[in-house]
């Protein structure tokens, strides 16, 4: 992006800016008067009259008015004050002439949507309501059919300040006195470039782009390219048309948007224009299961033990497992018989319940489980008073509520940290090491990986949410003396999910049972803690949704694809994805699992196959490196040119961090926009203080630059990326395809 383009994006913003400007101070005229509302209506209904007696006709009138006064202007204020943020999201600029957009100045119109609608004083719309008919062609339009659209610009906000704008061209060639910025301008440029031939291309690529966007709803829709085909966008664009035509039923059911990192969720963020907070999850795979979150990466070998359909095993071994610190046998003097419940009594009675329960949902069962072994032990008298009074005893309740206490499938998963355990569920060996070695480290770290959250739902799914056990009935005397609970061996007190998963009972002087931790008392102290960060938040059920868009499909594990067929169970589907670029190696098996997740659902598929975002420079040297190993990739034909072919410049390991240093500092002379460098985890630290040099330089990981583009490139250690990466040789492809415009690869030399 040139000084010239920069100036003319900055006047453009200034232009929204003014008008948002000028939204926001008739918003607050409307605050005004919504408080001058709620004043009249509170007058309504006064009185002087002293004393009793049924009131007159005309003050229940005003009783009435004032009510519904204060009810209307109530709401209105809360409508305000909810969608303050972010109001004006998008302009659509309309022409009413020939449609091509060279019509006469009298025939244009310039129309802001957004997120409620306001007039001016003259009662003139200054926004319209996303949701009024007057707002379709900001959905609906495409460049197939532009509905009168000329240009359709998506407005970025922090506040109340437009940060950033994003243009869609609806016709072939912009209007001279139409500014297009971003794709837009970048669709403007090919067809003003390379004439007739270029026109032919651009409108080809809207075609396909519009098929897929109006796809029927119902099944799965599959959008299949290579890097820089409009994928995302396309099935973003797709999304919010959805969400308009048929509103009562996405935006009832809600649509999922689920993208491989936090870093690509945020970029697509200005892709998608606003629908309202209530309407799009926009969710990484870390963030699917509600409050949980994840973005460290395993290594690929573990990667590969969490992910595959082989762990599924472990999880449900894990869920029949006694808790670590549950005591071991029951023993307990009921109805004038002494009872002894042993481990083997117990497990029975276990593997009993879990038969036919979720374990979190069971401790009714469990508990007339325990009376039932017990009577088989006693058998004598009458065995429904013998239940009654085993079911009735503290004793038991104290022991019950310990031995089947519910569990956090966080805390369940940590369980395999100890290695022996993972081999006696069925690991191997080297899944077992690779396992305990994975969460010993998040025991350290107090994180999880992104891997981790599709386990988690898992056993979610196997255990049942957690639930409150009934609050223990204490007698007067109990309560009285819990002052001193020393007394009852009890050193503290603390809450159920700050439990250790994986510590031994503690014991006083005399070897006792005690519960020693103390409950955190500031943030500082909690931050401090890794099982307390681990087992922060509550877990719910899976929320379900009536329309499931996945990106970068063709990454996501066969766990994972489970975890997001539980939400998706009645939904439609919009799939994205290149199996050239899939860091997930057992294609077979992520294809079962996602068959299943789509149910008999009816599937139609839309290929794109022109490159119009990367250089074919650029494209060109991926393209090389990918069909070495991936023969049959999918290689969409690249059509911008740049005439500046990539770089390539080894490095003495020992100077890596200098070179790579004026590597990127002659980038950003060459470039105006965001520069990234892309390192493998082994130089990640050495090569953080790059970020230093510009505001607009990003140090990344291969993995995170899923979906994302740069003005330029540093890729560093391009076998590194292969050796450490998930998917090897396609990982490195998706690097190599992150530039639009220049690219320096660094290859490290001994």
């Amino acid at each position: 992006m040139s000084a010239t383009t920069n100036d003319i994006v900055a006047a453009e913003i200034a232009v929204e800016q003014a008008h948002v400007d000028r939204v926001y101070a008739e918003l607050a005229k409307a605050a005004e008067r919504v408080e001058l509302v709620h004043a009249e209506g509170m007058s309504r209904g006064r009185t002087d009259r002293q004393g009793t007696g049924d009131p007159r006709d005309e003050e229940l009138a005003g009783l009435f008015e004032r009510d519904v006064l204060v009810h209307a202007a109530s709401k209105r204020r809360a409508s305000l004050e909810h969608q303050h943020e972010g109001l004006v999201f998008g302009r659509l600029d309309l022409d009413h002439g020939t449609g091509d957009g060279a019509g006469p100045d009298g025939d244009r119109e310039v129309r802001y949507v957004g997120r409620l609608g306001v007039r001016d004083d003259d009662y003139e719309p200054l926004v319209v309501d996303w949701r009024a008919p007057a707002a379709a062609p900001f959905y609906r339009a495409t460049p197939v059919d532009p509905m009168g659209v000329v240009r359709r610009r998506v407005l970025r906000c922090r506040g109340e300040r437009v940060v950033g704008i994003e243009d869609d061209l609806m016709v072939t060639e912009a209007p001279d006195d139409v500014v297009v910025v971003g794709d837009g301008a970048l669709m403007a440029a090919l067809t003003r470039s390379r004439g007739a031939r270029m026109r032919d291309i651009v409108a080809t690529i809207q075609r396909h782009q519009d098929e897929a966007i109006r796809a029927p709803a119902r099944g799965v829709t599959e959008i299949t390219g290579g890097p820089g085909t409009g994928k995302t966008v396309v099935a973003l664009h797709r999304a919010a048309y959805l969400l308009y035509s048929d509103r009562r039923r996405f935006e009832g059911g809600g649509v999922l948007v689920v993208g491989p990192s936090a870093a690509y969720t945020a970029y697509i963020e200005r892709v998608l224009p606003s629908l309202g907070e209530e309407s799009v999850s926009l969710r990484s795979l870390g963030d699917v299961v509600a409050g949980m979150t994840a973005a460290r990466l395993d290594p690929p070998r573990t990667a590969a033990v969490k992910g595959s359909l082989r762990v599924r095993r472990l999880l449900g071994g894990l869920v029949r497992e006694p808790v670590p610190d549950a005591p071991t046998q029951l023993r307990v003097f009921v109805a004038g018989h002494a009872v002894r419940l042993t481990p083997d009594h117990l497990r029975r009675v276990r593997a009993r319940v879990l038969r036919s329960h979720q374990r979190n949902t069971s401790y009714d069962a469990a508990v007339e489980a325990l009376a039932e072994a017990a009577w088989e032990q006693v058998d004598s008298g009458e065995r429904a008073e013998f239940v009654d009074r085993f079911t009735d005893s503290s004793d038991v309740e104290a022991f019950a509520r310990e031995w089947w206490r519910p569990v956090d499938p966080r805390e369940v998963l940590l369980w395999l940290a100890d290695e022996d355990l993972a081999r006696r569920l069925g690991a191997g060996p080297e899944e077992a090491r690779l396992l305990a070695a994975s969460y010993r480290r998040a025991l350290e770290e107090g994180t999880w990986t992104v891997a981790d959250v599709a386990l988690v739902d898992d056993l979610l799914a196997r255990l049942g949410p957690v639930v409150d056990l009934p609050s223990e009935e204490r007698g007067f005397y109990e309560i009285e003396e819990l002052e001193d609970a020393s007394q009852y061996g009890v050193a503290a007190l603390r809450t159920g999910t700050e439990r250790e998963a994986l510590r031994q009972p503690a014991t006083d002087d005399d070897g006792r049972p005690v519960v020693v931790a103390v409950e955190p008392t500031s943030t500082e102290r909690i931050s401090r803690d890794p099982l307390t960060r681990l087992l922060a938040g509550r877990l719910g059920s899976p929320e379900e949704y009536a329309h499931v868009l996945v990106d970068e499909a063709q990454d996501l594990s066969p766990m994972q694809w489970r975890m997001l067929g539980r939400r998706g169970r009645w939904a439609s589907w919009t799939v994205v994805g290149d199996l050239a670029q899939s860091s997930w190696d057992d294609l077979e098996e992520a294809a079962r699992a996602r068959e299943e997740a789509f149910g008999s659902s009816v599937r139609r598929s839309f290929h794109m196959d022109i490159n119009y975002r990367n250089a074919r420079e650029i494209f060109d040297h991926a393209a090389r490196v990918v069909r070495e190993h991936v023969p049959d990739a999918d290689i969409p034909r690249a059509v911008r040119e740049t005439g500046h072919d990539p770089v390539e410049l080894p490095a003495p390991r020992e100077e890596l961090v200098a070179r790579a240093r004026a590597a990127l500092e002659d980038l950003l002379g060459q470039v105006d926009g965001q520069v990234a460098v892309v390192t493998p985890e082994v130089w990640r630290a050495p090569l953080a203080a790059l970020e230093d040099v510009a505001d607009r330089v990003v140090v990344i990981d291969p993995l995170s630059t899923k979906g994302l583009e740069y003005d330029a490139t540093l890729v560093v250690d391009p076998d590194g990326i292969v050796a450490g990466s998930a998917g090897g040789v396609r990982a490195l492809y998706v690097v190599l395809t992150r530039a639009s415009h220049r690219m320096t690869v660094l290859r490290p030399e001994d």
